[in-house]
């Protein structure tokens, strides 16, 4: 008997023969590529620069801070100046002046026949003052320099006139600001000074006459800001609620000069 012929339908096999290549196609196909985590940046490198030097407008700005918040029972905030370096220059002799300079603030005097010209800074001695009691360590020795005329912030003599019809000379105000070069029991005694002054000559050169300067000179301390028991550099002081607070930087000083009002050095004093 014969066997039956099996017929395939055409749709029949166009379907098998599809689904066999979508199987070939989803076996062939390649995985999708993963992708890469972003790279993390680096971090930016901000470059910290050494504090800027104080100088004498900086540094009176700091000692009006200072005694504003003694005078009102406040800690002054912000960082303290212990440690930070300062270049004062403070300008001294724009008038003749037959008054001695008290010490701890520069002058000059006419030398022998007025041929010269002296000048002079005796320091202070602050040791015994109740300002700097309680230094850190304990201090030998304090020498102590007044910023006469703590109102004006800019090199240069004043530019306020005495009256010439005044019958007498008005009082020069209370000194209320100073540096007081700090010295540690025990320590270096270089750089002392012990009572001695600072003194310079100056000479006309010939047989030119001996005049007065105009513009004064430059008194330059230089140096770096110390600390008092409390951390802070600067310490305030005041008898009473209607007296400017007197304050004091506690220093070690480096360098004391004399220049003209041009910056010409005449004179110079290093510990070393």
């Amino acid at each position: 008997m014969p066997e039956p012929i099996v017929m395939f339908r055409p749709s029949v096999v166009a379907l098998a023969a599809s689904t066999l290549l979508l199987v070939g196609c989803q076996r062939q196909a390649e995985p999708p590529a993963t992708q890469s985590a972003p790279s993390e940046k680096p971090a930016p490198v901000v470059a910290v620069g050494p504090a800027p030097i104080l100088d004498r407008a900086a540094l009176l700005q700091a000692m009006d801070v200072a005694a504003s918040a003694y005078a009102a029972g406040r800690d002054p905030g912000g960082a303290t100046l212990a440690g930070r370096r300062f270049v004062v220059r403070q300008t001294f002799g724009c008038a003749e002046s037959v008054v001695t300079p008290p010490d701890g603030v520069a002058g000059w005097s006419w030398g022998e026949r007025r041929q010269t010209l002296k000048l002079n800074l005796a320091p202070a001695d602050w040791r015994a003052s109740p300002l700097l009691a309680g230094g850190a360590d304990g201090w030998e020795a304090a020498e102590g320099f007044w910023l006469p005329r703590p109102w004006l912030r800019q090199d240069g003599c004043s530019g306020v006139l005495s009256d010439p019809a005044a019958a007498d000379t008005p009082p020069a105000s209370p000194q209320t600001v100073g540096l007081a070069a700090v010295f540690e029991e025990g320590g270096s005694r270089l750089g002392r000074r012990n009572g001695r002054a600072y003194e310079f000559v100056v000479r006309t050169a010939g047989d030119a006459p001996t005049t007065a300067p105009v513009g004064g000179y430059r008194l330059v301390l230089e140096g770096r800001m110390a600390a008092f028991a409390d951390g802070r550099a600067i310490k305030c002081r005041a008898d009473g609620p209607d007296q400017r607070p007197i304050c004091i930087g506690a220093v070690q000083l480096d360098r004391v000069a004399f220049e003209d009002a041009a910056g010409q050095m005449l004179s110079e004093w290093r510990p070393s």
